[in-house]
């Protein structure tokens, strides 16, 4: 194939990418796909395996994430061809990493190291990494995504997220490892790998209890064009506030999502000192997302109420009390810009509203609600799998994530968000609640699998019994220690031949 042909080949199999994420679900493609690009590069120079591997991130990127646009469009107050422009800079940024993850395996095939191929899983491993941590990182389209509702799944509680590609990789590498020598060995890798997931089950340490909470997620479904409109404010509380007192002494723990409450907490503390001795009469509890204001200062936080609320003390709420959770990872752009003083007059996409909060703790205390402990994430943290992990705690119930995706409309981003979240709950081994302004609300279990959802782009509640789950999974005790490790075998392999051919020289 030539050199035309060939990147054009990996432009095409990036963007085919998208249809193994939600909400398409085809996760077979992965593997053919990670196969066919491997065959492209087995006899490129690292300059070309560069432009494969960049050309590859285009198309993966461009598809995966065109549902940005959305919000840009429809918020950012920028033409058309502005948009496109912001978008084509993040994609590039984006490429820049499968590009280096090919690079460094060309260069090492063009130094004679034996086996390099079984270096990619690797390589891809900490280009990922370096994706996910540089510029306060962006892990969106991790590919162990696409396997969420896959049988290979069941490898995230052991390996997490990231080592379900890890094995992706290892599987595209033994095929064509096989397709190029037709030994049985590489042949008998791929099968395994495939074949053990079956297997996992067996062993899951993970165990229900008799134990359980009634929950119910609101869905206010407020519109984005009015939701921080000063006179939107109490018109928005009433609308949770109605569909969640019909229901406060049928359940333990109702949630709302982010910013429910768009009245800074200081300027409201009437309000949800009322809310909050309903709550303790009716015996149960609320989490809400609210602004934080304190010392000039704004957080994107989740405080709890009722039941447990302010600092076990049922009679009186306080501004303040710890029984709260602060956003850590703040979205670019969203909620804090940088260079700020330069981006601001450019456009309104750099100065909407709420765009300058203050960072919570990277590791927080759990909340409290009626007697569960609940670890939380607000929106885009859920996409954090080291984060979300240092704040589970040997005394979390449940995974709590909530979020507002009504920016991106009907587009495949909300699909994906959720897919993310509920890889937590399958890393962890915990039930998730994911409370949202529009959609995607709902409740999932510990294996990754939705109990309960609400309808989108509707104001609804959704309801349902989640059980407590004791056992702790292997990710949640390592982390990716033990997919690092398993990814580091490439590079043992091939120091093991170089050792060996010294000796046989």
């Amino acid at each position: 194939m030539t050199a035309g042909w060939s990147r054009l080949a990996a432009l095409l199999c990036g963007a085919l990418l998208v249809f193994a994420y939600a909400p398409f679900q085809q996760s077979w493609l992965v593997i053919p796909i990670l196969t066919f690009l491997l065959w492209l590069g087995r006899n490129s120079s690292p300059r070309r395996a560069w432009h494969l591997g960049y050309l590859f991130g285009i198309g993966w990127f461009s598809a995966g994430l065109s549902w940005i646009y959305v919000s840009i469009d429809t918020f950012g107050g920028l033409p058309v061809v502005a948009t496109i422009a912001v978008l084509a800079v993040l994609f590039m940024y984006l490429s820049l990493f499968p590009a280096l993850a090919l690079w460094a395996w060309r260069s090492a095939a063009a130094r004679n190291w034996p086996c390099a191929i079984w270096l990619v899983p690797l390589l891809w491993y900490l280009a990922e990494w370096l994706r996910g941590t540089l510029l306060t990182g962006f892990p969106w389209l991790d590919l162990g995504y696409t396997q969420t509702d896959s049988y290979l799944g069941q490898y995230a509680s052991w390996l997490g997220g990231t080592g379900v590609a890890v094995l992706l990789w290892y599987c595209a590498v033994a095929i064509i490892e096989y397709l190029r020598t037709r030994q049985k060995r590489y042949a008998g890798v791929a099968i395994s790998l495939l074949a053990l997931p079956f297997l996992l089950p067996w062993l899951n340490p993970l165990e229900r209890t008799d134990n359980e909470a009634n929950v119910l997620l609101v869905q206010g479904n407020i519109a984005q064009s009015s939701k921080w409109n000063p006179d939107q404010h109490w018109p928005s509380l009433m609308t949770y506030l109605d569909l969640s007192r019909p229901n406060y002494s049928s359940h333990d723990i109702i949630v709302w999502p982010e910013s429910a409450v768009t009245m800074p907490e200081p300027y409201t503390d009437d309000v949800l000192e009322n809310i909050h001795k309903a709550l303790v009469q009716s015996d149960t509890a609320l989490i809400t997302g609210i602004l934080d204001y304190r010392q000039f200062d704004y957080y994107n936080s989740l405080i709890a109420l009722g039941v447990d609320g302010a600092d076990d003390v049922e009679e009186a709420y306080y501004h303040g009390h710890s029984n709260r959770y602060e956003k850590h990872q703040l979205l670019p752009i969203g909620e804090f810009v940088p260079f700020e003083d330069i981006l601001r007059p450019l456009a309104p996409l750099f100065d909407l509203p709420m765009s300058s909060f203050s960072r919570g703790d990277y590791q927080q205390t759990n909340l409290r609600a009626k007697g569960f402990t609940l670890s939380a994430a607000i929106c885009y943290e859920i996409a954090f799998p080291r984060q979300v992990r240092a704040n589970l705690s040997a005394t979390t119930d449940f995974l709590l994530t909530v979020s507002n995706d009504t920016w991106f409309g009907a587009s495949h981003g909300p699909a994906q968000h959720m897919q993310i979240a509920r890889m937590r709950a399958l890393e962890l081994g915990r039930p998730l609640l994911r409370a949202t302004n529009n959609g995607i609300s709902a409740v999932v279990d510990e294996t990754g699998h939705e109990i309960a959802r609400a309808p989108q782009f509707e104001e609804a509640t959704v309801s349902a019994v989640v059980p407590v789950v004791t056992g702790t999974t292997l990710y949640a005790r390592w982390g990716e220690w033990l997919a690092l490790w398993i990814a580091a075998c490439g590079a043992i392999i091939g120091l093991i031949s170089i050792v060996k051919r010294h000796q046989n020289q």
